[in-house]
This record gives structure tokens, C-alpha cells and sequence, in this order.
């Protein structure tokens, strides 16, 4: 996923209704191409979209995305920008994959997947200073 910034992987779960996971999917990517700082695209070609899920079927799609500055601000505004649209309506569900951890966003989140929206964040945050050393060498 080389699209400059950190890679994270973007799928929208829509309980098997394909139609209504394409619509809203698209509905994702146009609001996040509208953040500065965050690249998004449509993964291409039958990607691999989650474990026992097969992509490059109609309606089966995912978004990639990629925070074009360093640190844990940016990808907050990410995942800020995300859990807006999510509650917008209280039946979106959103699943984050970044450096292979992942979370799932609701619409109408508790106080219990707060925490651990958070604490996925500071694992994403701390694995990106490692990710620079590594391509600085």
C-alpha cells in the first residue's frame, strides 16, 4: 500500500448487503478525500479485504488510506473524520486495519470501545517511529 504517509485499510461492514456497502463506502471516500493530510483510494483488483472474505466481487470494496504527515495528530484526524461519519447514522460500522492491528468503529459507540479505539491509536503511533528509522536506513 504505497500511496505516501502511513497505510491504513478502510472497510466499511454492512452485514452482507453488498449494494449498501459499496454505497456508503463511496459515501466514506468522498468525505475523507475532503480532509487535508489524508490520501484515500479504492483497493484495486480483488484485495484481500479481511480473513475468509473474498474481494473483486460487486459491492465487495474497501478504501485504503494514507496520513501524509508524521505523528498521532494526524491519524487521529482520521479516525476522528471516521467516527463522525459513523454517527451519523447509528447502524455504520467502520473497520480500521493499520501495521496488521485493527478496530472497529460504530455509530453509536460506549465508553468501553473508546478505550479501545484509543489504545489502538497508541499501538498505530507507536509502531510509526520504527516504520521512519526503518526507511531512514
Amino acid at each position: 500500500m504505497e500511496h505516501g504517509g502511513q497505510g491504513w485499510l478502510v472497510r466499511v461492514i454492512a452485514g452482507g448487503d453488498t449494494l449498501r456497502q459499496e454505497r456508503l463506502t463511496r459515501d466514506l471516500h468522498d468525505e475523507l478525500q475532503k480532509a487535508d493530510g489524508i490520501n484515500a483510494g479504492f483497493v484495486e483488483g480483488g484485495a484481500d479485504v479481511g480473513e475468509g472474505r473474498k474481494g473483486g466481487l460487486a459491492g465487495d470494496v474497501a478504501l485504503w488510506a494514507a496520513v501524509t504527515a508524521a505523528g498521532r495528530q494526524t491519524s487521529q484526524v482520521l479516525v476522528t473524520l471516521i467516527r463522525e461519519w459513523c454517527a451519523r447514522e447509528r447502524h455504520r460500522k467502520v473497520e480500521l486495519t493499520v501495521n496488521g492491528d485493527s478496530v472497529t468503529i460504530t455509530g453509536q459507540p460506549d465508553e468501553a470501545q473508546e478505550r479501545i479505539v484509543r489504545s489502538f491509536l497508541e499501538r498505530a503511533a507507536e509502531t510509526r517511529p520504527d516504520d521512519e528509522e526503518k526507511e531512514a536506513e
